[in-house]
């Protein structure tokens, strides 16, 4: 394994075209469906296609750094309706327990994670938040839906890297610029901090420059 977590020996050039394709095929969803609910469900159909082949995460955006998760921005849509990024888990590394606000979804693409959903505890006059079921595991070529509206979805939780030994890598799409949503974290007695996500990355890769990729005569 190399330091982003890929089987070492695989060095050749991203297929852009897989994300390029994911991103024009998004965009045309959403330029034909409003409800959330149906967004996530034909969306999840998408982002299945897009993690269930390891050939196109730009290198530089699948590096882990050994203090924290870091949150790749690979897309945003130009009047911020969606947007892509790669979460890259250093062993062991997680997330305090957080929101989002906005739908989402996370599909795997290297290694595993957990993801532990809360939900509001209103028993004994205290409202406090609490684990609701157990925790799923992320595999590669899985996706999972997160919503503050959809019935039956939750919008907080808790997620880590389910190997203690090397980098897991996900990728979120989210119905939003989630680097610039208001969100909160929480500690255990639901106590709420507002946060800003920002993103780890200062450049966008380039999967536009088609001039590689087109045969000259």
């Amino acid at each position: 394994m190399d330091s982003s977590g890929r089987p070492a020996g695989k060095t050749a050039m991203p297929n852009h075209q897989r994300l390029r394709h994911f991103i024009t095929s998004f965009s045309d969803l959403l330029g034909r469906e409003s409800a959330e609910a149906a967004i996530l469900h034909d969306g999840a159909e998408l982002l299945r296609d897009l993690v269930a082949v390891d050939d196109w995460l730009p290198e530089a955006y699948a590096q882990p750094d050994p203090e924290r998760y870091r949150q790749y921005l690979l897309h945003v849509d130009s009047a911020q309706r969606f947007s892509v990024v790669s979460f890259v888990w250093g062993p062991g590394q997680q997330t305090p327990v957080h929101d989002h606000t906005v739908w989402g979804l996370i599909g795997m693409l290297r290694g595993s994670e957990y993801s532990q959903s809360y939900r509001w505890d209103e028993g004994d006059g205290k409202r406090s938040l609490a684990p609701h079921g157990e925790p799923i595991q992320l595999t590669p070529g899985m996706v999972e839906p997160i919503s503050p509206n959809v019935d039956g979805l939750d919008d907080i939780h808790r997620v880590h890297n389910a190997h203690a030994d090397r980098v897991s890598i996900s990728v979120h799409v989210y119905g939003a610029n989630i680097g610039a949503v208001h969100r909160s974290v929480y500690q255990p007695d639901g106590t709420r901090k507002a946060f800003i996500s920002g993103y780890s990355n200062d450049t966008l890769p380039n999967i536009w420059d088609l001039s590689k990729e087109t045969k000259t005569t």
